[in-house]
């Protein structure tokens, strides 16, 4: 189903009403268990329901006929409690979405995959440094987390078989990224893969080194970094193709997790390259830096901006590559909702009014709160150093 304007789940677990209008780019932001992974997963469901169920049916899991059942299914063992029969709902765009009856067995039911989703659990993918397959898992287990890994794995398995490396590599990303990440995550390493027996697993090559390091013994930062990597891979096909096969959607969970700034602005670049593909992106973050982009943007959007302001942000060249996807980024739109942990209930911040009366906006969703209270500590105790002198 192809959500055009919004999804609405009101009574969902701690979501009493979360109601977001998506952009080209849409960002969740909130404390920790606010909804936004329900919320992010739910949107999964609504988009690719038929390829979900039939994934599910593939690998020989069942469920009831009731909407509880299927998502402790589909969300993870003990997750059936967020569905309150009579009391939860969804809607998509502006019209009630059944879940009971979408998740009813049809032969009509579209099974193509629209939306890829790389969830915050990334890391947990590899074990022994290599992506597990979808039945490994217990079935109890997320379901965008065990997809995931399969991807993964059926990418390593059909595109990245031989001995080069799997970064940096030619053709993959834009050289002026992939040229960023080489030194802001991986310092000049190598990742490639080795055998221990038939194992194969993801290694990293440090420049002149003689051995190689197993995934336990690389920084967090790159072991949060490398499955989000090869995601993206997914997205970002090879050969002069723009999106893979049916793909519309990327969701990415706190792309940020373990990245130094320079880091996190390397895999904003990224995300802006998917926008220059015609993907629509859907992020939750804790990170600043992701509404300091949306919040720049914007203005620039406002003031009628030249493309080459929005590589200044990330001193990139402005090679014709990096023109074309900063004046994709000038076209696109831009969402940002807050998930309130007091209400339950979701706010659009979009503006990003630094002055607005609203403090929650004014604070972007409390990611500068902290920021603006140290500055304000730092000020008053230098303003109060004089009148100590006098004393």
């Amino acid at each position: 189903m192809d959500v055009q304007r919004s999804l609405r789940l009101q009574n969902v677990g701690p979501m009493l009403d979360a109601d977001v209008e998506f952009g080209d780019l849409t960002v969740l932001v909130g404390p920790q268990a606010t909804g936004k992974s329900i919320f992010l997963q739910m949107l999964k469901l609504v988009i690719d329901n038929g390829s979900v169920v039939e994934v599910l049916r593939r690998y020989g899991l069942t469920w009831r006929r009731d909407a509880a059942d299927f998502l402790g299914v589909y969300l993870g063992e003990g997750m059936q409690a967020i569905w309150v029969e009579g009391q939860s709902q969804a809607t998509v765009d502006g019209a009630p979405w059944p879940v009971v009856t979408r998740t009813a067995p049809s032969g009509s039911r579209n099974t193509n995959e629209s939306l890829l989703y790389i969830p915050a659990q990334r890391v947990l993918v590899l074990r022994e440094g290599w992506p597990l397959p979808f039945e490994a898992y217990r079935p109890g287990d997320p379901f965008v987390v065990r997809q995931f890994s399969e991807k993964l794995r059926q990418l390593m398995g059909q595109e990245f078989t031989g001995p080069s490396a799997l970064f940096p590599r030619p053709g993959r990303l834009k050289a002026e990224i992939r040229k960023r990440l080489e030194v802001d995550v991986f310092q000049g390493a190598e990742v490639t893969t080795d055998l221990v027996g038939p194992q194969r697993r993801f290694v990293l090559r440090p420049a002149g080194a003689a051995t190689a390091l197993p995934s336990m013994v690389w920084s967090a930062g790159q072991r949060e970094f490398v499955p989000l990597l090869v995601g993206l891979y997914w997205l970002l096909p090879a050969g002069g193709i723009t999106r893979r096969d049916d793909l519309r959607w990327a969701t990415i969970e706190e792309p940020e997790m373990g990245l130094h700034p320079r880091a996190i602005a390397d895999v904003l670049l990224l995300v802006l390259d998917l926008l220059s593909r015609g993907y629509r992106v859907c992020l939750s973050s804790h990170s600043p830096h992701t509404l300091d982009l949306v919040w720049a943007i914007r203005l620039m959007q406002e003031h009628g901006a030249e493309p080459r302001r929005v590589l200044q942000l990330f001193d990139v060249p402005a090679t014709a590559p990096m023109k074309g996807l900063a004046e994709a980024a000038l076209r696109k739109s831009f969402r940002v909702h807050y998930f309130d942990p007091g209400t339950g209930i979701s706010r659009d911040i979009s503006a990003l009014d630094v002055d607005s009366d609203d403090l929650v906006e004014a604070e972007w969703g409390g990611l500068t709160a902290f920021s603006g209270q140290v500055a304000d500590v730092v000020m008053d105790v230098v303003n109060e150093a004089p009148r100590r002198g006098n004393a």
